[in-house]
C-alpha cells in the first residue's frame, strides 16, 4: 500500500508500508534492493497500470536477470523470454506497449525497481 509520494531536497521518495523508499526524479528507485512485491505495485499505481500475471511475469524476468547480471535486459531479450513463457501472440513489442504503455525502460524496470537504464528511451 502505498502511503505517500514525498519529495525531498536531493530527490523523490515514496513511502510503503511505512518505508521511505528513495527514488529519482523520474521516479526510479535508488537502490534496487530496496524492492519488494509492494513497492512494485505502488510504483504501477503512480503509473496507473494495474498489474496482472503478464506483468508479473515480465517483472520477474528483468528482476531475476538484474540478480543474476547486475543489468537491465535488452528489451529483445524479454521478448525472446516472453515468447516461451506467454506465448508468440504475446512475445511482441505491442503487447509490451499495451501492459506498459510508456514503454519498457520509462515503466517495466521502473516498476520492477531498476534504476533508470542507460538506454531507458533507445531500447523500445
Amino acid at each position: 500500500m502505498v502511503d505517500a509520494v514525498t519529495a525531498g531536497s536531493d530527490g523523490h521518495s515514496i513511502r510503503v508500508g511505512g518505508r521511505s523508499i528513495a527514488t529519482d526524479q523520474l521516479g526510479f528507485l535508488v537502490d534496487p534492493g530496496q524492492w519488494d512485491p509492494a513497492v512494485a505495485e505502488a510504483l504501477a499505481a503512480r503509473a496507473a497500470i494495474e498489474l496482472g500475471p503478464d506483468h508479473w511475469t515480465m517483472i520477474r524476468f528483468v528482476r531475476d536477470w538484474y540478480e543474476s547480471r547486475q543489468a537491465v535486459p535488452e528489451a529483445r531479450r524479454l521478448l525472446a523470454s516472453m515468447k516461451a513463457e506467454l506465448g508468440e501472440d504475446k512475445a511482441t513489442r505491442r503487447y509490451l506497449h499495451r501492459l506498459f504503455p510508456h514503454g519498457y525502460g520509462p515503466d517495466l524496470c521502473k516498476i520492477a525497481g531498476m534504476t533508470m537504464p542507460r538506454k531507458v528511451m533507445l531500447d523500445v
